[in-house]
C-alpha cells in the first residue's frame, strides 16, 4: 500500500495552454496524483468555462483555484526549483531527466521548498528563454513517428512517476535541511551577473544569453540556498566596484 503523501510543496505550471479541455484533464491528473497547486500564464482558453469544468469532473476546486500570471518569471517568483519539459534537443536543451530521474529529484527538492514542473504551449512548447528560468530539463522519451505528446498526457506521465517514487521509495533518502533560494533571488543573480559581464566586456554584446546559458545551467545544478546566492551577488558587487576602479 501507498504511504501517505503530501506533494503540497509541487506546482504545476502551464504557460499559455491553448485547449480548455486539456486544462481541465490536467486538473484531473494533478487530482489523480495528489498535486493540488495548479497556475496558468496568460491563458488562450476560458479555463472556467463548462469544456474545461467537464475534463476535471471532481477536480474542479483545483480549477478554480488555479491564479493565472501575465509572465512565467511571475508564476515562479516564490518557487526554489524549477524543471521545465521539452522535446525538442539541441543547443541550450540538453543534459535532461527522464520523468523517473526527475520524480526523486523532484522529492528530494520538495523538501527544501516549492517545485515547479512548467510544461509548454500545446503547438510550440516553451521558448528558450522561458527555459532559461528553469533549472533543469525533463523530456519524455516517445517513438520517433510523433514525438510530441498531448499536453495533459505528459503531465500525467510525470506526475505519475512522481506519486509512485513517493509512494514506494526504492531506498531511503538523506534528509538535507537547505533551504533554496526562490526564482527572484535567483533571477536577479543572473540579472546583476549578466550586467557585471557584459560591463567587463565578457560577454558578447552582440548575443549575451549564449555564454549566460551555461552559467544557469552550472548554477541550477549546484541548487544554491540564499547564502550562496548573497555570496556570489557579493562577487558581482566586487567586480562591478573593480571595473568602476579602471582607468577609463
Amino acid at each position: 500500500m501507498p504511504r501517505r503523501l503530501d506533494l503540497s510543496q509541487v506546482s504545476v505550471v502551464l504557460v499559455e495552454p491553448q485547449g480548455p479541455l486539456n486544462i481541465g484533464s490536467v486538473c484531473r491528473a494533478m487530482a489523480n496524483f495528489g498535486v493540488s497547486d495548479l497556475r496558468l500564464v496568460k491563458p488562450e482558453a476560458d479555463h472556467l468555462g463548462d469544456e474545461a469544468r467537464r475534463m476535471a469532473v471532481k477536480a474542479t476546486p483545483i480549477l478554480e483555484a488555479a491564479p493565472v500570471f501575465s509572465s512565467l518569471a511571475e508564476a515562479l517568483v516564490d518557487c526554489h526549483f524549477s524543471l521545465a519539459t521539452t522535446r525538442r534537443f539541441g543547443k541550450y536543451r540538453e543534459d535532461f531527466w527522464y520523468p523517473e530521474q526527475a520524480a526523486a529529484e523532484v522529492l528530494a527538492l520538495s523538501e527544501k521548498g516549492r517545485v515547479a514542473l512548467v510544461f509548454g504551449r500545446e503547438d510550440h512548447g516553451l521558448f528558450t528563454s522561458e527555459i532559461d528560468l528553469c533549472q533543469r530539463l525533463i523530456s519524455i522519451p516517445t517513438h520517433e513517428r510523433l514525438r510530441s505528446l498531448n499536453l495533459s498526457q505528459a503531465v500525467g506521465i510525470c506526475l505519475y512517476e512522481l506519486y509512485r517514487a513517493a509512494s514506494f521509495p526504492r531506498q531511503a533518502v538523506v534528509a538535507d535541511s537547505r533551504r533554496l533560494a526562490p526564482a527572484g533571488e535567483l533571477e536577479a543573480m543572473f540579472q546583476h551577473l549578466r550586467q557585471c559581464l557584459l560591463d567587463i566586456d565578457y560577454l558578447d554584446r552582440q548575443n549575451p544569453e549564449h555564454i549566460l546559458r551555461a552559467y544557469r545551467r552550472i548554477l541550477g545544478r549546484a541548487q544554491l540556498n540564499q547564502r550562496e546566492v548573497r555570496i556570489l551577488q557579493g562577487l558581482w558587487s566586487r567586480i562591478d566596484w573593480l571595473n568602476r576602479q579602471r582607468p577609463a
